[in-house]
This record gives C-alpha cells, sequence and structure tokens, in this order.
C-alpha cells in the first residue's frame, strides 16, 4: 500500500491512539504483529526493502521458539514432513547431548525465509497491514502519540500511532531516533559465508572443524539441496562494507583456515559477519520499544538471535496490546524491558564465552581440555542446552508479603500437558491459542470471578507435571501464580491482569460522580 499524503495518516475508524506501528518485517516484527491482531489491535508494518530478500541468515527454530509456536496452534505450519530435526547444539564447539523423547527431534532445521514466510502468512490473516518499501525516516513522540516519518515510494509521509516498535535489526533507524544507547564491542574476527547448490546425488552432512587460525562449518540447508560453507577467522582483517562479496573471497577464506580450496561452482547468496556484541541501554523509552536484534546483537552462532527475538515478540505483544487498549494494569509494559534485557544481556554473554574457547588455539587448548570432560556431566550439559536454547529462562514474579517461597514452576514457560477434564481428554497448549490468559484449576475454592472477560477458566484433574492447587499461566506462557492459596492467585490475577471487572466499574462510576 503506498501512502501520498503529506499530513498525519490516521483513520476515523480506528484511532491514532490505538494503532501500534512495527518497523521491520522480518521473524520478529511479523510475530509480534500477528500476537497483536490476536488482540484486536491495528498494526501496521513498515518494511524499507520492496519485497522479501529469500536470505536465511538464521537457519533453525529452537525448542523453546517451537513451543511458543505450539501455544498458538502454529508450529505445523514449520513442522512438516519434510522438516529435519536440527542435527547438533553445541556450545563453543563443544557437542551437547538432547534429551531424549518428544523434544528431541524438536528443534528444527528452518530456514529463515520459510519462517518469515510463515510468519507473514500468519500476520496477514489476523489482518496486518505490510507496507514494503516503506522506511522511518523520522519520529517524534508526546505524553499521548508517536508520529512516525516514513519515506515511502510515492513520497514521505506521517503516521500516527499509540506506539512504535523498532524490529528493524541491527542497524536499527528506530533504536537511533529514539536516542537509545547501544553499548558493546566491535567484532573481532571475520566471517564469511555463501550457499551453494548440491550437485545431484551429492550428499553432505554437517560438520564444524576448528583450527589453528578459525573454523568452518558446512550446513546442509533446504533439505540438502543446498550447503552453506561458513569461515570464522580471528587474525583476518575483513574487507571493507563497499566491497562486494565474491566467490573467491570465500574460496580464499576456507583456503585459509583449512588449507585446502574448496570445489564449487557457484553461490546463490554470500554475505560477511563479525561478532560485534551490543546490548540496548533501553528495551523502552516513552512510547518507543526495541525487539530482536534491534535490541541485542552478538556472535550468530547457534542460531540464538532469531530465536531471542521471536521470544521478545512473545513477551511484548501481549503486554503492549492490554496497554493501548486500557486495559493493562500499572507498570505491565515495563516489565517487558525487566524481563527480556537479562535474556538478552545472557545470550550476549553465552556468545562472548563461546568465542572465548575457540581461540587462539594453542592457548586455550588445555581449557577446552577440561571444559570436554565438565560437558560429560548430565548437568552441565543440560545447563549449556538451556542457556543457548533458552529453555532455562524463567522471569521473577512478584508474590505478596507472606506467600513463603516461590513454587518451582513459576515464572517458567507452562509445559504441554495432557489434561482431563469434564469434557474429555484435552492439550493444555489449546488453550493458549487465543493468547489469553489461562487459569488451570486442579482443586476446588480456587477461581477467576472478577476477570474472567481476561482470563479463561479450566477445572482439570491432577497432572503429576502440573503439582499445584491451580496454576494462572500469563498470555505468553509464562506461569504467573502456582498456589493453593486465594490471596497469592488474586495478587497474580492484579498484577498481571489488571483489576477486576467489578472493582474497575465501581472505579470508573466513582470517576464519573467526581466528574458531575
Amino acid at each position: 500500500m503506498s501512502q501520498t499524503s503529506q499530513s498525519s495518516e490516521s483513520s476515523p475508524s480506528s484511532p491514532a491512539n490505538q494503532r501500534v506501528v512495527i518497523a521491520g518485517a522480518g521473524p520478529t516484527g511479523l510475530l509480534l504483529a500477528a500476537e497483536l491482531r490476536l488482540a484486536g489491535v491495528e498494526t501496521v508494518i513498515l518494511e524499507r526493502l520492496p519485497e522479501a530478500s529469500g536470505e536465511s541468515r538464521g537457519l533453525g527454530l529452537h525448542v523453546r521458539s517451537l513451543e511458543i509456536l505450539h501455544q498458538r496452534g502454529l508450529v505445523d505450519r514449520f513442522r512438516t514432513p519434510e522438516t529435519e530435526a536440527w542435527p547438533a547444539m553445541h556450545f563453543g564447539l563443544f557437542w551437547l547431548q538432547r534429551p531424549e523423547g518428544p523434544k528431541a527431534d524438536y528443534t528444527l532445521a528452518v530456514p529463515q525465509w520459510k519462517t518469515e514466510h510463515a510468519l507473514e502468512g500468519r500476520a496477514r490473516e489476523l489482518g496486518t497491514e505490510i507496507r514494503r518499501g516503506h522506511e522511518v525516516t523520522g519520529l517524534s513522540q508526546d505524553d499521548e502519540r508517536v508520529v512516525v516519518e516514513v519515506e515511502g515510494p510515492d513520497g514521505p509521509y506521517r503516521l500516527e500511532a499509540a506506539y512504535l516498535v523498532g524490529a528493524d535489526g541491527g542497524h536499527s533507524r528506530v533504536r537511533k531516533l529514539a536516542g537509545i544507547g547501544f553499548p558493546g564491542t566491535g567484532s573481532t574476527f571475520y566471517g564469511v559465508l555463501g550457499d551453494v547448490i548440491v550437485k545431484e546425488g551429492d550428499t553432505v552432512a554437517y560438520s564444524a572443524e576448528l583450527y589453528p587460525g578459525g573454523w568452518l562449518a558446512n550446513v546442509p540447508i533446504e533439505g540438502g539441496r543446498k550447503l552453506r560453507l561458513m569461515t570464522t577467522e580471528f587474525d583476518q582483517e575483513r574487507p571493507g562494507d563497499d566491497v562486494p562479496v565474491t566467490n573467491d573471497e570465500l574460496r580464499e577464506a576456507i583456503k585459509r583456515v583449512t588449507g585446502t580450496a574448496p570445489d564449487f561452482e557457484e553461490t546463490t547468496w554470500l554475505s560477511r559477519f563479525g561478532n560485534s556484541t551490543r546490548l540496548a541501554d533501553e528495551y523502552r523509552s516513552g512510547r518507543v520499544l526495541l525487539a530482536g536484534d534491534a535490541a541485542h546483537v552478538h556472535y550468530p552462532i547457534g542460531g540464538q538471535g532469531l530465536n531471542t527475538g521471536l521470544q521478545d515478540a512473545f513477551n511484548l505483544g501481549w503486554k503492549l496490546a492490554a496497554t493501548v487498549q486500557g486495559r493493562a494494569p500499572e507498570g505491565l509494559l515495563d516489565t517487558y524491558h525487566a524481563e527480556r534485557r537479562p535474556v538478552g544481556q545472557r545470550v550476549c554473554v553465552n556468545t562472548q564465552a563461546q568465542v572465548s574457547l575457540l581461540y587462539p588455539l594453542e592457548k586455550i587448548t588445555p581449557l577446552r581440555e577440561i571444559f570436554a570432560e565438565l560437558v560429560k556431566f548430565k548437568e552441565v550439559n543440560d545447563y549449556l542446552l538451556h542457556l543457548v536454547t533458552g529453555v532455562g529462562t524463567r522471569y521473577e514474579v512478584p508474590l505478596p508479603e507472606g506467600a513463603g517461597e516461590p513454587h518451582a514452576l513459576l515464572g517458567r514457560l507452562v509445559p504441554d500437558a495432557e489434561l482431563v477434564t469434564a469434557d474429555g481428554p484435552t492439550s493444555l497448549a489449546s488453550h493458549l491459542h487465543d493468547g489469553r490468559g489461562l487459569l488451570i484449576r486442579f482443586a476446588e475454592g480456587l477461581d477467576a470471578e472478577g476477570w474472567t472477560d481476561r482470563v479463561d477458566v479450566l477445572t482439570a484433574e491432577p497432572h503429576p507435571d502440573l503439582d499445584a492447587a491451580a496454576l494462572l499461566i500469563r498470555p505468553d506462557g509464562h506461569i504467573a501464580a502456582a498456589t493453593d492459596d486465594p490471596a497469592v492467585l488474586r495478587h497474580a490475577l492484579t498484577t498481571w491482569f489488571g483489576a477486576p471487572a467489578d472493582a474497575a466499574a465501581t472505579d470508573a462510576d466513582a470517576t464519573a460522580d467526581g466528574a458531575a
């Protein structure tokens, strides 16, 4: 959709103070848009590229990302018959053992372009407006709105909104315009990658080898029809950004690392990368928020960037929707920064730690030998696996005074479980498809009366993996209460979903009486 108006654009049927604008149509922006539209918020995505690039910087979806997609009934769009399990997970090239059972194949090799295609389909189905070829060039904000300056195919225009979210990558224009600091370190190595078409009849396997000067990874993609060749060099100067990446550059890089030049005729995509590590000072500045690479950049090892961005979006979507629609309790939107920035910081730290385990090889070999012994312990293996996949993420949940020790499930993503109800067996995740809160009652005497306009209630038989009288689950699947205490449950309902309906109505009547 092209816009030619030079003035602020708003629609009488949908005021600007009910609209959210997202800069960037990557995985983060698309999932966020879908979450906002699920709640009924008008959402516009501005994407500077005129069409989808078809490139795939990210190559896989981790178990935690697939779990949140499952909670929205979307995982089958990614977990198709031809989709293979991710061949391996590693930490600094120490290979980790994945858990046995249903999650063993639950980290999938899905190229980024397919992830974007599926998420764009979801966002459009729900009514998201996506404007391609429209770039954010300026912004201003006050207590009531943000005004976005946009350059579109037919010229500049202004777009008013309640909030603007920058999901526009590591070089985020939104972040810079909002004046949000992005401290960190520059890149310390030079990486180049190329996607090669595999010859008919050839088979390729995943491999990653560490050498004195760097390392080389061979990654089958798109069902083995392509091979990604990816080098990392620590003592080689990176060409300037104005120098095009070529096949010869990739060949020479591989030869410097391994001593052997590869045999390939052409590549379908070439790119350079590094390990610049930066984290936004704030994920929110007034009516401007950041998500995905706009908020955190780091060494692209293990696919953590794309997956962390998806989880940013899932955390932000329901909170931003509730705020725009005037039903959020005080401070709800600020919990986005409070919960997600520590996760971004942890990703930056673990990727830097992995680089430290790779170079210089002659000095860190003794450390690698000790580390190799440590990862044989299941506890260490599982800790690192949970670290790089996000499974270990647990949010701090406020409890009322005198509530006692927090339950082991509190703050964690609720596991899917087969529940038994009066209507028969049911999947827990299926009750989160609509993006509402959920109270699961395993015992009598606990309810969400006053909140049923925002929270669904499900009564089920006790489940061994959900050892609590009741679980209150936020729209993003994280457990806000695991308790048998009605006072604790009421505190959690108020904290995350606002005042009960009867109290809200009383407050509104009192305000009206006072005005009269």
